[in-house]
């Protein structure tokens, strides 16, 4: 039996071996590192399965993205659970929408965490985490934070807000 340190070196070996995969856009290779049955989560935005709808989520962000770049920053690693401290970069200017828009040149340039639980050296779940609302002001499908068209939607959302309370809704 593995001691700790050996497991957890194994775990953040395979986590790295997989962003490896995903700095190398490398979908086959990719969902190698997935258990069958495994599955991840980008919270506030999408849920993937392997197999399922990984390969094509995937696929259509580097269609999306034909620049994307992928870096690790940090890694952590325990006996079963890897975190991962990551940045993307690109530019949507391919041949695919993202999320339902159509590509318009807009950069991106977003930091996340995604957080592995591994076993028997494959993924058998990851949950990742990044700022969505940062991401879509890149993109142009939110107004820039401080902007007039922010505030203008905030004071709308507040003007709703006291008129639900004061007509009971």
């Amino acid at each position: 039996m593995a001691t700790e340190p050996e497991t957890a070196q194994d775990a953040a070996a395979v986590a790295r071996a997989y962003f490896a995969a995903v700095t190398a856009r490398d979908l086959d290779l990719m969902e190698t590192f997935y258990a069958p049955g495994g599955s991840g989560e980008i919270h506030g935005l999408v849920e993937l399965r392997v197999p399922g709808n990984y390969r094509d989520w995937f696929g259509a962000l580097f269609r999306a993205f034909p620049d994307f770049e992928f870096e690790v920053l940090d890694l952590i690693a325990g006996e079963e659970t890897v975190a991962v401290r990551w940045r993307a970069t690109g530019t949507f200017s391919g041949d695919a929408p993202f999320e339902g828009l159509q590509p318009n040149g807009r950069t991106v340039d977003v930091q996340g965490c995604d957080v592995l639980r591994i076993a028997d050296g494959r993924i058998q779940r990851n949950n990742a985490y990044m700022n969505g609302a940062e991401m879509a002001r890149q993109l142009g499908a939110l107004p820039p934070q401080g902007s007039p068209p922010e505030r203008a939607i905030t004071a709308l959302l507040n003007l709703r807000t006291r008129a639900a309370r004061r007509f009971g809704r």
